[in-house]
């Protein structure tokens, strides 16, 4: 359970979204810096992430949000400014995705109940690609 001024709330979401054509990008400095941007950005965001996993196409986030934030716009925040950043900082990103696209359009996300938030867990931690 989470306060703020006014709410209390337990709003989890399993969210996961993949890079354009599957591209084996995230990895080694990459990977470690997509990581650290999406700290950052959930952080002052207010969302906390309560697991996550980076795999070479995909990042999966097991994150609790506040009422106030819409899933739609916790993704796009984290999409463009992931995207922004990594082609800005790494040429062999920029080379790769032309367009700023680095994301494929589109993302999966899944609402979590106590009941099945330790099977989230689980699922992240042991992500085989």
């Amino acid at each position: 359970m989470r306060k703020s001024s006014h709410v209390q709330y337990d709003i989890e979401y399993h969210i996961v979204w993949a890079t354009k054509y599957r591209y084996d990008i995230l990895t080694g400095r990459v990977a470690t810096r997509a990581r650290e941007i999406i700290r950052q950005s959930c952080s002052a965001m207010n969302v906390e992430i309560v697991k996550g996993s980076i795999g070479k196409t995909y990042v999966h986030l097991f994150v609790s949000c506040p009422p106030n934030l819409s899933v739609s716009k916790l993704v796009q925040q984290l999409k463009g400014k992931t995207s922004k950043i990594l082609q800005s900082e790494y040429k062999e990103v920029q080379n790769r995705y032309w367009g700023n696209h680095l994301w494929a359009s589109g993302y999966f996300c899944k609402s979590v109940g106590h009941i099945v938030s330790d099977d989230v867990k689980n699922y992240v931690d042991n992500i085989i690609e």
